[in-house]
């Protein structure tokens, strides 16, 4: 019983340390010289001197805003009200009817969904249309979605929210 109470610890010890790791010694690279002509050095001092402008905050919400997905493939157990909810998709489960209304042609009932079948996500919608899914969907009033839903960026700048 004693030999399996110290088996058992050093194991626990092993996993709670883990394994040690050789460590490796670099050797510190020389920077290389580099002749440069007295027209690079221009050049290169006049790049320097132009500043990049950073993109605004709306450009950058813009830019996360076109790589979210425009098409979602169903899984089994899936229904319209948990892709909506999904953070790649909308991030709000009462924006479901802009899915359904989309994908009409692929489904008869909201309520049967099957998995393999490929819906179009929009992604340019107003908000007359958003307010109109989320109203149908059941969404207290006034049916704006929360600030953290994936909206357009136009939508956003006109409800007066950040990015």
């Amino acid at each position: 019983m004693k030999k399996l109470a110290v088996a058992l610890t050093l194991v626990a010890m092993f996993f709670a340390f883990g394994c040690a790791k050789k460590q490796v010694k670099s050797e510190p690279v020389a920077p290389k010289q580099e002749t440069v002509a007295p027209q690079a050095q221009q050049s290169e001092q006049v790049q320097e001197t132009q500043e990049t402008v950073a993109p605004s905050p709306m450009e950058l919400y813009e830019q996360k805003y076109s790589q979210l997905p425009t098409a979602h493939t169903v899984r089994k157990g899936e229904c319209l009200w948990w892709i909506a909810e999904y953070k790649e998709i909308y991030n709000d489960p009462f924006m479901w009817p802009l899915i359904y209304k989309a994908n009409r042609d692929k489904i008869k009932n909201p309520d049967l969904i099957y998995p393999n079948q490929v819906f179009v996500v929009p992604r340019d919608f107003s908000l007359e249309e958003l307010k109109a899914s989320r109203k149908m969907a059941g969404a207290p009033r006034p049916y704006l979605p929360p600030q953290d839903a994936n909206i357009p960026a136009n939508l956003r700048q006109e409800l007066g929210w950040s990015f």
